[in-house]
């Protein structure tokens, strides 16, 4: 990653006394023939000119052609599988040319190819308490002869009352968003569930926001306490927070990364918005667990219950395998 504060986040969490390898850099200045072998290759490709909310740019963007780079790592050490996640608009951008690149790049990636399931979860529908909608595609090397299957949802759904319970007073990241008495007079006026357009009309004149272009949804809108919460973002700028439904006030970073599964001995490193941005461009701890476990399985030639991808499956396009 290129970002200090989620290299700090990482090795502290995660790495802690190991000496595994970790590398902070533009992924455009990385060597990437000095990268240790992996049987195993899980990222995330830059999705700012991928996500529907901004100019959507795709390919042609400052980040949109960066997945490339993870192509030539497969190309170099054609690992046994392969992640890849991105955020719904992917299948969107450049009129859905750049998906289709995106995924014959990967199809056709190393010295076998790889059989990929592309899919969209929608992750509530797996009891993580937060409506987030994410591409992931997993790739088996051609040669195995395996598929991936999508693991069923739980229907099991989660509220977002439900996440943020008890949370220890001693958790880390649990500094308040410092508001403006405006802000918390705007927030009275709003109902639990409700966006500041929707309580438009009960909202005194110097409490109403004079927006002409576009109304984005997001917008001091309150969560729901009966439902998982809408999606939380790594940036935005004011009325993007998330409110709680019952307390005029923006979450903590700690209740939001209970929102995205994270738990509360996870500590984040860094400056409180930061900290914001390292737990907004995550993926849910429980929702990447449950698709690992999955591949796992089918590596194992264990059954499990599974759903029809959304995008489908991609069979490797390299025609010949060496014998073995």
């Amino acid at each position: 990653d290129y970002d200090a504060d989620t290299m700090r986040t990482y090795k502290a969490n995660v790495l802690k006394e190991s000496n595994a390898p970790f590398f902070l850099s533009d992924v455009r200045e990385l060597d990437i023939d000095a990268l240790p072998e992996a049987d195993g290759f899980l990222y995330g490709f830059p999705c700012n000119d991928f996500s529907l909310v901004g100019e959507s740019k795709g390919l042609e963007g400052h980040f949109g052609g960066l997945f490339s780079y993870g192509v030539r790592y497969i190309n170099r050490v054609n690992p046994l599988f392969f992640l890849a996640e991105n955020v719904s608009g992917l299948s969107s951008a450049n009129e859905g040319k750049a998906f289709e690149t995106i995924l014959a790049s990967l199809n056709n990636a190393g010295q076998f190819g790889y059989n990929i399931t592309a899919h969209l979860y929608k992750f509530e529908d797996y009891g993580i308490p937060q409506a987030r909608h994410r591409y992931i595609l997993v790739g088996f090397r051609g040669d195995l002869g395996l598929e991936f299957k999508v693991p069923k949802p739980s229907g099991i759904f989660k509220s977002c009352s439900e996440a943020l319970k008890d949370i220890p007073p001693t958790a880390a990241n649990q500094e308040p968003t410092r508001q403006s008495s405006t802000v918390v007079k705007r927030l009275s006026f709003i109902r639990p569930g409700e966006n500041i357009w929707m309580a438009e009309e009960r909202l005194p004149q110097e409490l109403r926001l004079n927006v002409k272009g576009a109304r984005l949804s997001q917008i001091y809108r309150k969560l729901d306490p009966d439902k998982p919460a809408y999606t939380v973002t790594g940036s935005g700028g004011g009325g993007t927070h998330i409110y709680h439904w019952g307390e005029n006030r923006a979450l903590t970073n700690r209740e939001r990364a209970r929102l995205q599964t994270f738990p509360d001995d996870f500590v984040f490193l860094g400056s409180k918005e930061s900290v914001r941005k390292q737990i907004g461009m995550a993926v849910p701890c429980d929702g990447a667990q449950l698709i690992l476990e999955a591949l796992l399985k089918t590596f194992e030639g264990k059954e499990y219950d599974f759903v029809p991808a959304s995008v489908g499956f991609f069979e490797a396009k390299t025609k010949e395998f060496p014998k073995v």
